[in-house]
């Protein structure tokens, strides 16, 4: 197995995966069938979404018991197959450990409603009226983060969905119970974890209303997150397997102590502030164009401060909770695989590991969903709601929907052009994106131009070619926001990348002489390498220095 710098890491989100025994809902033994297309991608890791019992009120991410497995998604002995068959493809299977709340279904919490003041405290239940939650903090998913218990004359916090309950860090019963879900799953091979939202697991010792925000000052980040990670590690000795966090409105001085080796806490950490760029005064609900000079902004700070820190990044543009990037910073149409090819060279030439969503590699795109009832993601219904009550009309809020809902990156992976895109043979429980015909795993893995294949290449430079996996950063001016380019370089090699995010051509300030340059990878046909002046619309190209 590579260690985390060279490697790429696949995340699967298994409901719609491939569906094995035809009930419309990928599974675990789907994954095991699909291995060996997985491998042909030169993926190190695989990275599972929750397939743990759940309620699924958010698609797995309220767990109910952490040891077992949903039947929905098959059986413990499915997942010992597929721990056993990627082993012999030499892929490390990465769970999702979900630390900061559990189901409202899970034993703790029912013994906690029971009164029992063991496992009350491993939950924030604080005393108060009906009418006058303890803070004025707000859910993520929208509304008071408290939820009031009559028999209980007491409220609980819940910073995503009512049914998600925060679990109470401070208590090192509870830091214990965790531990030992940990070491449940190292010793049936589990080769790595991934920290939902962690960085959220400290909360103050004394809750206040937050009158300059919505309470995540709070908690973000919060007092006591770096000791609770620095013992979980240590405690469960997985310092030395693949670890990320997912951050929540983080800072970069944080995840450089998160991913600081001497630090013994993570290998890297998920940011999301790149993905914030086309949010219209910071709110995800509210449209506008990516301000790609932000981007570009962004990129640089977080690329050469954790660099010089001695942090390391998950690189990433798609997952479960974000949009697809082709339809997003892309173009769906002319420049449909120009675009998607450009913005897969971008991430993954850069310092940090990269992560590729399933379908990602597929260019494809978002739902296209145009009434309610096709929305599954409880966010989305959440908002959506909102959305009305705050006076847009159902064709202005649908069209934030399509823009923003999870659901864009959940529709079932396309694997032909088949019935349902040949991900099963039975209704899926998500709609099918109407693109499946020309957009699918079988249409690309035949064409030597598909996005599919590039997505091959990409993913073979980073183990080729030290400057990519190992080397430092620095970003090139080209005297143009839409165009990014930045050199990966040791003492013995040098890669020169540049991006046009631009769907039109545009003229560099300075030409990029071809003389002691070579084409690695591009986008597009590159017959004139004597000087590169122009670069065309959504054009990529990676160059090594020869000597």
């Amino acid at each position: 197995m590579r260690d985390y710098k060279h490697s790429t890491i696949y995340q699967i989100y298994p409901k719609s995966f491939y569906d094995s025994n035809g009930d419309g809902i990928g599974d675990i033994r789907g994954i095991v069938e699909k291995l060996d297309y997985i491998k042909s991608l030169g993926v190190d890791y695989i990275w599972s979404t929750p397939f743990f019992v759940s309620p699924m009120n958010d698609n797995g991410y309220d767990v109910a018991d952490y040891l077992n497995i949903n039947p929905m998604f098959g059986s413990m002995k499915d997942v010992e197959e597929l721990i056993a068959e990627a082993d012999k493809r030499e892929i490390g299977i990465m769970l999702d450990m979900v630390f900061n709340h559990t189901s409202t279904e899970h034993e703790w919490f029912k013994k906690a409603l029971s009164g029992d003041k063991k496992y009350m405290d491993y939950y924030f239940f604080k005393d108060g009226e009906a009418d006058r939650p303890p803070t004025n903090w707000q859910s993520k998913f929208g509304g008071s983060a408290w939820e009031y218990v009559p028999t209980l004359k007491k409220w609980y916090l819940h910073l995503f969905d009512v049914s998600q309950a925060d679990l109470n860090w401070n208590n090192p019963a509870v830091r214990e119970e965790l531990k030992n879900v940990i070491r449940f799953w190292k010793e049936k091979g589990i080769k790595g974890f991934r920290f939902d939202v962690v960085n959220l697991i400290s909360k103050p010792e004394i809750f206040e209303d937050d009158n300059a925000g919505d309470g995540r000052r709070f908690y973000t980040d919060g007092p006591h997150v770096h000791d609770f990670l620095k013992e979980l590690v240590a405690d469960t000795q997985i310092e030395d397997m693949v670890t990320v966090g997912e951050m929540s409105s983080t800072t970069i001085e944080n995840c450089i102590r998160y991913t600081d080796p001497s630090e013994r806490e993570l290998s890297m950490c998920f940011n999301f502030h790149h993905l914030k760029v086309d949010y219209k005064d910071g709110n995800k609900w509210e449209l506008q164009k990516a301000d790609y000079a932000q981007l570009h902004r962004l990129f640089y700070e977080w690329q050469t401060r954790m660099q010089d820190n001695n942090g390391w990044n998950a690189v990433f543009w798609c997952n479960h909770d974000q949009p697809r990037i082709v339809s997003r910073m892309g173009d769906e149409g002319r420049y449909w695989k120009e675009s998607a090819k450009m913005l897969a060279t971008v991430i993954h030439a850069m310092r940090g590991t990269p992560y590729v969503f399933q379908g990602e590699e597929l260019g494809m795109t978002n739902a296209h969903f145009s009434d309610i009832s096709e929305y599954r993601d409880v966010e989305s219904l959440n908002y959506y709601k909102i959305l009305l009550d705050e006076g847009k009309s159902v064709d202005e809020a649908l069209k934030i929907l399509s823009e923003r809902s999870r659901d864009n990156s959940r529709t079932p992976m396309q694997w032909n052009g088949g019935a349902y895109a040949g991900f099963s043979k039975a209704e899926p429980w998500i709609g099918v994106s109407d693109n499946y015909e020309s957009i699918n795993a079988e249409e690309e893995d035949n064409d030597d131009s598909s996005i599919l294949n590039y997505y091959r290449a990409l993913i073979a430079l980073r183990k080729e070619y030290e400057a990519i996996s190992d080397g430092k950063i620095s970003f090139v001016d080209m005297g143009n926001p839409e165009i990014m380019a930045y050199r990966r370089y040791t003492d013995d090699q040098e890669i020169l990348v540049i991006a046009n995010f631009a769907g039109r051509d545009k003229k560099l300030m300075e030409a990029v002489l071809a003389e002691g340059y070579k084409v690695l990878l591009s986008n597009y046909e590159v017959s004139n390498m004597e000087k590169i002046f122009n670069i065309r619309p959504y054009e990529s190209i990676v160059l090594l220095k020869t000597p």
